[in-house]
């Protein structure tokens, strides 16, 4: 499928950006200034710098060349994207070295995260991810056995796990996210290039099926000098502004 006009100006300046050709703090060129440059209309343009400024990385004014808010890849959550799809989008370069793929009997954690026994078997999966061969983030995936089997057919430096799985009718239909700052212990540190103690950004994702089933769940640590997370949100209605249903009663 060829790549979408807005797509392509989009990955351009964040390419841009990332290099620190347009440095935090500066001006974009004007939106005719880029309709030069790439050959496209106003349209292609504007939906380009407002993808960028969902992920964080520039600031919109009306009437005004946008500005550059940060120069660190930014994965968002409002929407699910797949580690290698996302480098892919940002202009970047993913690879994968994976540090283990096994099966166990799941933790006390994983069981009671994906509603199964503490004897049940799963398959737990650990990979470095990298952007542009630099280090980026670990994962740690722990799927229920009937799922993570499939991975054991699957060469897991290859690409996209939730790709692969997809491709074999396993449905991501709905994710659950929690955020927050962890310290890098030896593993991190070691498969990182960090020291340890180092400041990591972790998502703790939980995935689940059509029917509402959780069979994943991840630990993925992020190096915070690497990749930030950006979330966007529609405006909060205030209560005291929607009128009761029956409002007689």
């Amino acid at each position: 499928m060829a790549e979408a006009r807005h797509e392509f100006v989009a990955r351009r300046l964040r390419a841009l950006i990332a290099s620190g050709d347009y440095a935090v703090g500066q001006s974009l060129p004007s939106e005719s200034a880029l309709c030069a440059e790439y050959g496209v209309s106003r349209g292609p343009v504007r939906q380009a710098l407002a993808s960028l400024a969902a992920e964080g990385a520039v600031h919109l004014s009306r009437g005004r060349p946008a500005v550059v808010r940060s120069d660190h890849s930014a994965q968002t959550l409002d929407t699910f994207t797949p580690f290698s799809q996302w480098a892919r989008r940002t202009g970047r370069r993913s690879g994968s070295k994976t540090l283990e793929v096994s099966r166990r009997r799941a933790s006390a954690v994983a069981a009671q995260t994906l509603g199964i026994d503490i004897d049940d078997f799963v398959v737990e999966v650990v990979r470095v991810r990298y952007l542009d061969s630099e280090p980026t983030m670990i994962e740690r995936s722990v799927f229920v056995d009937s799922v993570g089997s499939l991975l054991f057919d699957f060469d897991t430096d290859s690409g996209s796990i939730t790709d692969y799985l997809t491709g074999l009718g396993v449905r991501f239909e709905s994710m659950s996210h929690l955020l927050d700052a962890v310290s890098a212990d030896a593993v991190d540190a070691d498969s990182l290039g960090i020291a340890v103690g180092s400041p990591l950004l972790r998502e703790r994702r939980t995935s689940r099926d059509e029917n509402g089933i959780a069979f994943e769940f991840a630990d993925d640590r992020y190096r915070s000098d690497q990749v930030v997370f950006s979330i966007v949100n529609s405006r909060t209605v205030d209560p005291r502004m929607i009128a009761p249903d029956n409002p007689g009663s």
